[in-house]
């Protein structure tokens, strides 16, 4: 694994190119990556709506408020920087398990909680231990 932070305050590669793509990329195009990445359940717990609306959102046919917008955004995010040093798979279940540095919630609930922050700052500690 690669280390996230460069010790000088500064992001890495990886952290910047996860940045980059999230804001890069058009919301249906990020709902439906996560979608595909994670599956409608878990991203359904993530943002708290059904599948159906998950798919609207996938297809461009409703755009997300803007609230969902932000936590796919954040979500999406997350989820590129742990998948750029690990696989999607272990990506998804870290962001499904209990996680010491989020209080045993798992980083899925707190992002839904709307802890964005904290859930980026476990993901780069998880990066960070190797």
């Amino acid at each position: 694994m690669t280390n996230i932070s460069t010790g000088d305050g500064s992001r890495s590669g990886a952290d910047r190119a996860a940045h980059e793509r999230s804001v890069g990329l058009s919301v249906a195009e990020i709902a439906a990556v996560l979608q595909a990445q994670l599956g409608q359940a878990l991203l359904g717990v993530i943002v708290g709506k059904n599948a159906r609306t998950l798919a609207r959102w996938a297809h461009a046919t409703v755009r997300p408020p803007h609230a969902s917008e932000k936590l796919l955004r954040d979500t999406f995010q997350v989820f590129e920087i742990l998948s750029s040093i690990d696989s999607p798979e272990v990506a998804r279940a870290w962001l499904m398990g209990m996680n010491p540095e989020l209080d045993d919630a798992s980083p899925a609930e707190a992002l839904a909680d709307g802890r964005s922050r904290e859930v980026m700052a476990a993901a780069r500690s998880y990066i960070a231990a190797g």
